[in-house]
């Protein structure tokens, strides 16, 4: 199977239900994606297919082939990206740091189909990335910050 991931080819040979997110991690050996609950409800394993944010635990690599994934590892070489990863740094955003990837990847992909959210766009698109430290306030005031930028 062919996956273009951060712009680069990859051929793995894995099973088609095989989920996206033990492709990256153990396949391939990009350990930034995290697993976190494993159903699809926390937001840690969160990438981009084609620049939508997705659940990766619960994703089938069979269903992504041909398609541009984007990691954490990649994320920064997006404008979107960018911008949250230096905003997140520049307000000291992340505490624990286990789901600040999914969060950025959340984030990014929010900036990238809407320059300046409102609250409750933020709200929208964060609902479903979990943070167990509680740096929701900081992380809505890192998009707010990257969308100013």
């Amino acid at each position: 199977m062919d996956l273009k991931i951060n712009g680069a080819n990859h051929q793995v040979d894995v099973p088609d239900d095989m989920p996206l997110l033990w492709v990256i991690r153990d396949v391939l050996g990009m350990t930034g994606t995290k697993f976190g609950c494993g159903i699809a409800q926390c937001g840690a394993c969160t990438v981009h297919v084609d620049g939508i944010a997705i659940r990766s635990c619960q994703l089938p690599v069979g269903t992504v082939g041909g398609r541009a994934i984007t990691t954490i590892e990649g994320i920064g070489d997006t404008s979107a990206g960018a911008k949250i990863q230096k905003a997140w740094i520049e307000l000291e955003v992340i505490q624990c740091g286990y789901c600040q990837p999914g969060q950025i990847m959340s984030a990014a992909a929010l900036l990238a189909a809407n320059p300046q959210p409102d609250d409750d766009a933020i709200d929208a698109a964060m609902a479903g990335n979990l943070c167990r430290c509680g740096t929701y306030v900081r992380i809505r005031e890192g998009i707010k910050h990257a969308a100013r930028a």
